[in-house]
C-alpha cells in the first residue's frame, strides 16, 4: 500500500457490524487520514473509541461523505440503497455489507481471497457489495478447490449464530438461557420459536419454493462469485443457540477426483484459511474458537464415499468479521492500493 492516507466514512458506525469494522481498521493498520462514524439520529452525539482518540458520531445523510476516500456501509439495504449513490456522487468509493446491491449485474460481488479482480467492475457505479455472511466462508474454503480440480455441485448446510440477526437475538438467547436455569417462563420475540437450546431450520423468510431467502442468496452469490451459472448449489440454513460464529457443513463434488489429503495440503497454503483437523485427538473447528479470529477455519475434510469424485468440509468463521466486517475492509485495502 503506498504512503497515502485515506478518508474513510463508516455508515451504520454504531451497530455490531459498524463496531467491528472500527476494529478491523485499527488491528490492521488501515491508513487512515480521517474516519468519520455516522449513523442514525438516535445515535448522533456519541463518542466511539478508536486507537487513542474518542469519534463523535455523526448524521448519516446524503452530504455527509463530502471529502471521503472510501465509505464502508453497513447500516441495512433501505439505507445503502438511499444514501450509498449519494456517497458515490460525493466522490467515495463504496463497500456496502448489506444485500441491496449484491445482486445486480453490473456491481462486483468480492471476496478478496476469491474474486478480487472484480473490484475493477467497480467503476460502473462506485460501489463493491459484500456477500453474505455464510457464502463468505464458504466459497474462501472452495476456492482452492475449485482452482485445482473444478467444482459440479455443492450441498451446504449453515449452523449460524445469533449475531447474524443482531443485539437483540443476542440478548434474547442470553435472557433465554438464564430464565431456563432459573426454571422461569422463555420470552420470544426476535425469533418465532425458542432459540436457547433449539434449532430453527428458518433464516429469513420463506419463499414459494419452500427455500428461504437466506438458502437462495448462498446459491446465487456463489454462482456470481465463481462467475459459473453452471455450478449446483443447495442450502439449508439453521439458526443455533451459539452466539458468535457460523459452522457450515459443505459436501462437494468435484469435476476431478482429489484426496482428502490433497484438499488438506491445498488448504493448508490458501490465503485467509486455517486448516485444524487432527480429529483422532479431537481437534477440529469450534464455533467457540473463531470468535475474534480473521481466518476461516477447515477440517473434518474426508473423501465422500458415497460418489466417485466427493469431498467433505467442515468450515467455521466469525461471522461479523470475516463473515462482515473484514471481508469490507479487505476490499478497502485493495481499493487503496491499486484502484485511488
Amino acid at each position: 500500500m503506498s504512503e497515502r492516507k485515506f478518508n474513510v466514512a463508516v455508515a451504520g458506525a454504531t451497530g455490531a457490524v459498524g463496531g467491528a469494522m472500527l476494529n478491523v481498521l485499527e488491528r490492521r493498520d488501515f491508513p487512515l487520514n480521517e474516519l468519520r462514524l455516522l449513523a442514525s439520529e438516535r445515535s448522533v452525539g456519541k463518542k466511539l473509541k478508536f486507537r487513542d482518540s474518542e469519534i463523535e458520531v455523526g448524521l448519516l445523510s446524503k452530504d455527509a461523505f463530502a471529502g471521503i476516500d472510501i465509505a464502508l456501509f453497513s447500516a441495512g439495504a433501505s439505507r445503502s440503497l438511499e444514501f450509498a449513490p449519494a456517497a458515490v456522487a460525493a466522490g467515495a468509493v463504496v463497500v456496502d455489507n448489506s444485500s441491496g446491491f449484491r445482486m445486480d449485474d453490473d456491481i462486483p460481488l468480492v471476496v478478496p481471497e476469491v474474486n478480487p479482480q472484480a473490484i475493477a467492475r467497480y467503476k460502473n457505479r462506485g460501489i463493491i457489495a459484500n456477500p453474505n455472511c455464510s457464502t463468505i466462508q464458504m466459497v474462501v474454503a472452495l476456492k482452492p478447490i475449485y482452482d485445482k480440480v473444478g467444482i459440479k455441485r455443492i450441498v451446504v448446510s449453515t449452523y449460524q449464530a445469533v449475531s447474524g440477526t443482531g443485539a437483540k437475538a443476542i440478548e434474547e438467547l442470553r435472557e433465554q438461557v438464564k430464565a431456563y436455569a432459573a426454571g422461569s417462563p422463555l420470552q420470544k420475540e426476535v425469533y418465532p420459536h425458542q432459540i436457547a437450546f433449539n434449532c430453527l431450520p428458518h433464516i429469513d423468510s420463506f419463499l414459494d419454493t419452500g427455500y428461504t431467502k437466506e438458502e437462495m442468496k448462498m446459491v446465487n452469490e456463489t454462482r456470481k462469485i465463481f462467475e459459473d451459472p453452471a455450478i449446483g448449489v443447495t442450502a439449508t440454513a439453521v439458526r443455533v443457540p451459539v452466539f458468535y460464529g457460523h459452522s457450515e457443513s459443505v459436501n462437494i463434488e468435484t469435476g476431478e477426483k482429489i484426496s482428502a489429503a490433497e484438499v488438506k495440503e491445498l488448504l493448508g497454503a490458501a490465503p485467509g484459511m486455517k486448516v485444524v483437523d487432527e480429529p483422532s485427538l479431537s481437534i477440529y473447528p469450534l464455533a467457540l474458537d473463531c470468535e475474534g479470529k480473521f481466518e476461516t477455519l477447515v477440517g473434518r475434510i474426508r473423501e465422500d464415499e458415497s460418489i466417485d469424485n466427493g469431498i467433505n468440509l467442515w468450515v467455521v468463521a466469525d461471522n461479523i468479521l470475516k463473515g462482515a466486517a473484514l471481508n469490507a475492509v479487505q476490499i478497502a485495502e485493495i481499493v487503496a492500493r491499486d484502484y485511488l
